[in-house]
């Protein structure tokens, strides 16, 4: 790992700590050369995932366009850094989990919805409206009136 202000190629890691969940390690280094010190993240990364589309074109997979689509669904919502990153760490788990070469973007949208019901109902609803294609207000009511459902459900159920 390069120095950050020196730019030297060896830099020696002084301390290693997994986060809570156990998706990324925390290094901190120091460099060999003018002795700085920094830290980096290290997360796993999926290789080697296609995704196919709705129109069969295939692509690979890409962080890079989940986080997009979560920030657009989170839009001026309150959320943290960290939570964000625990639930995007969590989506790439089950993916993981599938444990195949090649997932549909239908497959990828009910992992995406699953995680995104229980870290925020307004991203999800955002989210399910562009992903299910609502085509009229009655669709949009439809995942509505099942959201609030199960909300009661579970609010009834505590109160016994």
């Amino acid at each position: 790992m390069r120095c950050a202000v020196c730019n030297h190629k060896d830099s020696k890691v002084v301390d290693s700590r997994i986060s809570n969940d156990g998706a990324s390690v925390r290094r901190r280094r120091e460099c060999e050369k003018c002795s700085f010190r920094f830290s980096t993240l290290e997360e796993v990364e999926l290789l080697d995932l296609t995704v196919v589309k709705r129109d069969g074109a295939r692509e690979s997979y890409s962080r890079d366009k989940l986080v997009k689509g979560l920030e657009k669904s989170l839009e001026k919502r309150p959320y943290t850094d960290l939570a964000f990153q625990k639930l995007t760490n969590k989506i790439e788990r089950d993916i993981q989990k599938k444990r195949r070469g090649q997932l549909t973007t239908a497959e990828l949208g009910e992992i995406v919805m699953k995680h995104l019901k229980t870290f925020d109902k307004v991203a999800y609803i955002r989210f399910a409206s562009v992903y299910r294609s609502f085509e009229d207000v009655e669709s949009f009511e439809s995942e509505l009136k099942k959201l609030l459902k199960k909300k009661n459900t579970k609010t009834k159920k505590k109160s016994k």
